[in-house]
């Protein structure tokens, strides 16, 4: 979870292959007019997110269902968006990565491909809320290395669960 260019893709998908979990990533689930919507450089509203967050909590809902471990990149900028991420998969984890702005508008100037414009980071910094101490939330530097965010968050995360990660969504 994170800021708009904090690197959740990255570290998510290499993330999911260490731990031979799925990977979702939730830019994927946004409808049309969400991403019409950031793509013009119009933040989002709650309203706007809650559809999508409801269909990335069905995502992990069905994962767990089928016992299936996952790893899901997703903004969850906000405490609610948390929690509506936690109704799919009460036991979620989160791997918050976080930045200095001068970064993270680099690292999305260098972007190419993405809807986002760089112009929605500072909308995105206004928006989150840092996780709460019970909120099963390992933070993390978003300048660090990717492997060394990725071994950082299995070591955290194999002594939170007392379990090799992976064993649950």
């Amino acid at each position: 979870m994170g800021v708009c260019g904090c690197g959740k893709s990255s570290v998510g998908e290499r993330l999911a292959r260490e731990i031979g979990a799925s990977y979702i990533e939730g830019d994927a689930f946004h409808p049309p007019d969400n991403v019409a919507r950031m793509a013009a450089g119009v933040p989002l509203t709650d309203d706007d997110r809650q559809g999508w967050l409801e269909t990335l909590a069905a995502q992990l809902a069905d994962a767990r269902k089928q016992g299936r471990s996952v790893v899901l990149a997703c903004s969850a900028l906000k405490r609610r968006y948390r929690d509506t991420l936690r109704s799919g998969a009460p036991d979620l984890h989160f791997v918050h990565l976080h930045g200095e702005r001068t970064m993270l508008a680099a690292r999305m100037a260098a972007r190419q491909d993405h809807y986002m414009p760089a112009s929605l980071l500072d909308s995105q910094l206004a928006t989150l809320e840092a996780p709460g101490a019970d909120e099963r939330t390992i933070t993390l530097d978003a300048g660090a290395p990717i492997e060394t965010l990725v071994q950082t968050a299995l070591a955290q995360l194999q002594g939170s669960q007392g379990t090799q990660p992976g064993t649950s969504p």
